[in-house]
C-alpha cells in the first residue's frame, strides 16, 4: 500500500505536549495541542490544571508555564481528556482511525495514553502513535544522534524555531510530516 493511499483508512493527528517534567507519575500534563494534518488543518488546543505543584526547572525553562495559573485557569484533566475525545470523534470520520503523530512520540503519547486511560479508562487513538524522528531516520539513513529537532527543522522548515507553545508545535509537526511524506512519495516515484 502507498503511504498515501492509507489515508482513507487512516486519520493523521498531529500532537504535540508541554509538561512539568519527565513522565505522567510524577508530573503534569500541562496543554496539549493537536492538529489534522492537511492542506486545511482543524486545531485543537487545551490547558490543564496540574495534579501536584511538582515541576522541573528543565520544563519550566523550556515552556514558562505558570503552574499557579494553570490551576486557576485551566480544566480538570477528566474534562480535558473528553473534550479532546470530542475532538477526535468530530475529525476522523466513520470508519478511519486517528494515527498519532509527533516528533518524539514516545514522550508525548506516554502522557496522552496516560491521561486517556487514568481519567478516561480509554485511548482513542488506541496504540498507533508514529515517531517523526524514527519516520526522519529511516528515510534519510541517519543516525539517532542527527534526528534532533534542529536537524530536520532545518531541513523542512528553513529558520523556523519551536515556540513550545503545544498549538504552534503540532502545526509545525505536521508541516514536517506532510514534507517527509512528499519526499518519500517522490523517492518512490523515482525508483519505479
Amino acid at each position: 500500500m502507498k503511504a498515501m493511499d492509507s489515508l482513507i483508512f487512516e486519520t493523521y493527528i498531529s500532537v504535540d505536549v508541554e509538561t512539568a517534567g519527565p513522565n505522567p507519575s510524577e508530573y503534569s500534563l500541562l496543554t496539549i495541542g493537536a492538529c489534522t494534518i492537511g492542506n486545511n488543518p482543524h486545531t485543537f488546543y487545551v490547558e490543564l490544571k496540574p495534579v501536584n505543584n511538582k515541576m522541573t526547572r528543565e520544563s519550566y525553562a523550556i515552556h514558562r508555564l505558570s503552574l499557579k495559573r494553570l490551576a486557576e485557569r485551566g480544566l480538570p484533566p477528566k474534562e480535558a481528556m473528553t473534550s479532546f475525545e470530542n475532538w477526535l470523534k468530530a475529525e476522523v470520520p466513520e470508519g478511519q482511525n486517528p494515527v498519532f503523530v509527533a516528533f518524539n512520540a514516545p514522550f508525548d503519547w506516554m502522557f496522552v495514553n496516560d491521561y486517556f486511560h487514568r481519567y478516561l479508562k480509554r485511548n482513542p487513538f488506541g496504540y498507533a502513535a508514529l515517531d517523526l524522528k524514527a519516520f526522519y531516520m529511516g528515510l534519510t539513513g541517519s543516525l539517532w544522534k542527527e534526528t534532533g529537532m534542529r536537524e530536520v527543522i532545518s531541513r523542512y522548515l528553513g529558520d523556523r524555531q519551536l515556540t513550545h507553545h503545544a498549538l504552534r508545535d503540532a502545526l509545525d509537526q505536521a508541516e514536517i510530516f506532510i514534507k517527509l511524506l512528499a519526499e518519500v512519495r517522490k523517492t518512490r516515484d523515482t525508483n519505479e
